[in-house]
């Protein structure tokens, strides 16, 4: 594959993210409010409609994984753009509670078949053992999410109510994400024997180091995403009840984007240097620096969050690279789907745990509470030390660490 046919790759991809992400994690936090005020229905209902989405797209992570594995990610993606065209459409639509929540249930699937993890695999059956800068510059697409798709969304809103940014965002999912996918994505793998068109099985069992590895990365990647879940829900109320104004909350929880931007580019340009372990590492190391500043509440809460969003943003290019290096590309894409499911859960979950923590502790047994996670999350780094080859996996190299 060229290089430029790997840029239009990567571009399609990093659009369709944008526009996956922007209309389905993203959506609620412009739309929730008026949609609450326009039909009566309990802001929390309305806003548990994500964390069911999230825990469907938990639930079919691992079986999209497995899909992605056999035909590529063609046909895992493209069938996402239908699932969240058809969910926006039926949100938009939707008479009562029970059918939004219904349509939350079938954005979630389309979630788990078409953001990050997903994609992830895609990018790993097409390049296999080079497919860690792409995994890394999909991610720099993914961070402008929230910043195109919340004034999008909130423009929708002014000039169409709620229901009409839903059914603009379910056209948009067919006619342009659909078509996208289809066109660029290729069917068969870089490297791989399988013909076009044919499904590649890939046994994917795991046996001694293998199977501690990925059982360690799999609580990582639980309480990692049960601690960024509860810090993006809560952060503004956390900042508050530390004693802050309303104003100067949101000024520092805006920090947190960049940061995770800037460190994504930091890791762009020296990944290929080292082990993505190391990224790992980093990443978890920052995130508990960010929490523990945000604990004791030094007079620099900015650096906290900076730590913190820093730590966040590699840490999703750790999530692609370190399963590709560790089980090599063939395994890949179902071991990925099978990491993704628990943590995609604990994603669902996490926030309403986080409030009942808030209401009987406060912020300051909250942060606590997020700082032990994340230390024991350190600790697990450190374990699977001992199950990561110490040779670097170099983009373009061979080398992989699968048994």
């Amino acid at each position: 594959m060229t290089a430029h046919s790997r840029a239009v790759v990567i571009t399609t991809l990093g659009i369709t993210q944008i526009l996956a992400w922007g209309s389905s994690y993203y959506l609620l936090a412009v739309l929730a409010v008026p949609i609450s005020s326009d039909t009566g229905w309990p802001l929390p209902w309305v806003v548990g409609g994500l964390s069911l989405g999230l825990l469907v797209a938990g639930l079919v992570s691992p079986r999209v994984g497995r899909l992605v594995g056999e035909h590529g990610g063609r046909p895992v993606l493209g069938g996402s753009a239908l699932l969240l065209g058809l969910g926006l459409a039926l949100l938009g639509a939707a008479p009562n509670l029970g059918v939004y929540l219904l349509a939350w249930a079938v954005l979630g699937a389309g979630m788990g078949a078409g953001l990050y993890d997903a994609a992830f695999s895609a990018l790993g059956w097409l390049y296999r053992e080079k497919a860690r800068s792409a995994i890394t510059h999909l991610t720099l697409w993914g961070g402008f999410a929230s910043t195109v798709c919340w004034p999008l969304s909130a423009l929708l809103v002014e000039r169409l109510g709620w229901r009409g940014a839903c059914f603009v965002y379910a056209a948009v999912q067919i006619a342009v994400s659909l078509p996208l996918l289809l066109v660029t994505l290729r069917t068969n793998a870089a490297g791989a024997s399988t013909p076009r068109g044919q499904t590649r099985k890939v046994a994917v069992s795991l046996s001694g180091s293998d199977h501690r590895a990925f059982l360690i990365l799999a609580g990582i990647w639980v309480s990692a995403g049960a601690t960024t879940s509860v810090v993006s829900v809560h952060l503004i109320t956390l900042l508050q009840e530390s004693g802050l104004s309303l104003a100067t909350a949101v000024g520092l929880g805006a920090l947190v984007g960049p940061s995770q931007v800037a460190a994504r580019v930091v890791e762009m340009a020296f990944g290929g240097k080292h082990h993505p372990y190391w990224t790992l590492a980093a990443a978890m190391i920052l995130i508990a620096l960010g929490l523990v500043l945000l604990w004791v509440g030094l007079p620099l809460p900015a650096l906290g969050l900076i730590l913190y969003g820093s730590g966040n943003g590699i840490y999703s290019i750790a999530r692609g690279a370190l399963p590709l290096a560790l089980f090599g590309p063939d395994r890949y894409p179902a071991l990925a789907g099978r990491l993704a499911g628990p943590g995609l859960v604990a994603q669902a979950l996490a926030p309403s745990l986080g409030a009942v923590l808030l209401a009987r502790w406060g912020a300051g047994g909250t942060y606590a509470g997020l700082v032990v996670i994340a230390l024991i999350n350190v600790a697990l780094v450190a374990v699977l030390r001992s199950q990561v080859r110490p040779e670097p996996v170099f983009e373009g190299s061979s080398t992989s660490n699968a048994q």
